[in-house]
């Protein structure tokens, strides 16, 4: 069994907390219905201008878990969400 997460971190044009989780719930629900990962804000909670989302996916191919945060990352990227991808950082685990 492979375990996949990735980190993006995100700088966004929302200018209070209120609409830093417009868009970050926005993109959380649309990863979550495209890709089946488990994926949740985990970092820079209180920053009205920064989000870090973290997706994860479970494999029994580590090759697959790999194309799948990939997959996820690209997404996130390729939507235009007015949003500067700052980091993606990836990490494979096997269990």
């Amino acid at each position: 069994m492979t375990i996949a997460l990735l980190r993006v971190r995100l700088r966004l044009p929302s200018r209070t907390l209120k609409e830093k989780r417009t868009i970050v719930k926005s993109v959380v629900e649309r990863l979550r219905n495209r890709f089946n990962a488990s994926v949740a804000e985990v970092d820079d909670l209180d920053s009205a201008g920064l989000a870090t989302i973290a997706a994860v996916v479970v494999s029994n191919e580590s090759r697959h878990a790999d194309e799948q945060v990939q997959a996820i990352a690209a997404a996130i990227e390729e939507w235009r969400l007015d949003a500067e991808v700052l980091q993606v950082e990836t990490e494979l685990i096997d269990a």
